[in-house]
């Protein structure tokens, strides 16, 4: 079934009678056609995708679920979308209202003789569930994340800086046929190593803890990775720690499977780091959901609400982080099933001492 398929059948549980797809991400979503600029009106028998003249081809020759309309060059998008739902006469009209500023839904609503009724929970319970072939995206987006940390393993030393080694990931990701980076890389050794979401700096790599977190974006689909090295012999300190992240990890994703609270597989993982002493250096949750972007709307954590759906994809990525010190993180990405997970990240755990 196709995405806009999908729309179509959540629309009939709604109030509304058509929605209206503004945001990039989803418009990739839903048409699996990316571009800078559009528009996609969807009703219960019809769909209609609207862009300009720089897209136009390329998406007439892309979507395959909707009619392309070409916007010109003397036309507002607002004013041709507005005009085939009024013509339609379509009574309430969903729109993504966590995407929509406040001018732009004025302009919306100004020009439509519909109710604009907030409906972004829609797209984003929609792009909760990852279809098999979504999976394979993902997967594909994995191996090739995974491809150039091999690759960049061997660059490693106390010779270059932390932002040579993120620099040479993003070119070895893209030299790999990645269309970008899905975030910037996380280079981050020594002490730098204690901040979950350090910046590479101009300084060498340090002895001790080196932190990698990256990951690659493929025909939209996002990896996320995360892999801490050690520069230098750990000492049993460090050898515990390390222990206990993974450890964690593994009972996090022993608790994963359809249907569990985010709080209950969160819980799994920090009581592992409560018990071994280091609760209080474990701040941020077990995991977020991914796929189309690096952060979607699920997450594993003490503050979820959320039930996490068979077809999620999550992280796994607990963390012991002390100031001034170093820092920890592992990170996997898991295939949420009724009865457990598939985790689709190959790299190694053991620790890399280099």
């Amino acid at each position: 079934m196709s995405n806009i398929s999908r729309i179509r059948e959540a629309l009939r549980e709604t109030n509304c009678d058509a929605m209206l797809v503004t945001n990039q991400i989803s418009r990739l979503f839903a048409t699996g056609f990316s571009s800078s600029a559009g528009a996609l009106l969807v009703t219960e028998s019809s769909a209609w995708f609207y862009t300009d003249s720089r897209y136009i081809e390329a998406a007439e020759a892309a979507i395959k679920d909707a009619e392309v309309i070409l916007v010109g060059g003397n036309d507002k998008l607002t004013d041709v979308v507005c005009a085939r739902a009024n013509d339609i006469s379509v009574r309430a009209i969903g729109f993504e209202d966590g995407n929509v500023s406040f001018a732009s839904h004025k302009n919306w609503a100004d020009k439509l003789n519909a109710e604009m009724v907030s409906a972004g929970q829609l797209l984003s319970n929609l792009r909760n569930i990852k279809s098999r072939d979504d999976l394979n995206k993902m997967i594909a987006a994995q191996c090739l994340a995974e491809k150039v940390f091999e690759e960049t393993l061997p660059l490693i030393n106390t010779d270059v800086t932390e932002k040579d080694i993120a620099a040479e990931i993003i070119y070895k990701l893209l030299k790999g046929g990645a269309e970008d980076k899905a975030f910037d890389p996380i280079v981050v050794s020594g002490t730098n190593s204690s901040r979950p979401h350090g910046v590479p700096g101009n300084g060498k790599i340090a002895k001790g803890f080196l932190t990698i977190d990256f990951g690659v974006k493929v025909n939209g689909w996002c990896s996320d990775t995360t892999r801490t090295l050690c520069v230098g012999k750990p000492d049993d300190e460090m050898v515990k720690i390390y222990n206990t992240v993974l450890q964690a990890q593994e009972a996090g994703i022993e608790a994963v499977r359809g249907g569990v609270s985010g709080v209950d597989v969160d819980k799994a993982a920090r009581d592992m780091i409560d018990a071994a002493g280091y609760g209080e250096y474990f701040g941020h949750g077990f995991g977020h959901s991914l796929g189309l972007e690096v952060h979607e709307s699920l997450s594993a954590s003490p503050a979820s609400k959320d039930t996490l759906p068979t077809g999620a994809v999550i992280s796994a990525e607990p963390g012991i982080y002390i100031p001034g010190k170093y820092g920890v993180r592992i990170e996997d990405v898991l295939y949420i099933t009724d009865t457990g997970c598939e985790n689709i990240t190959n790299l190694p755990k053991k620790l890399i001492v280099l």
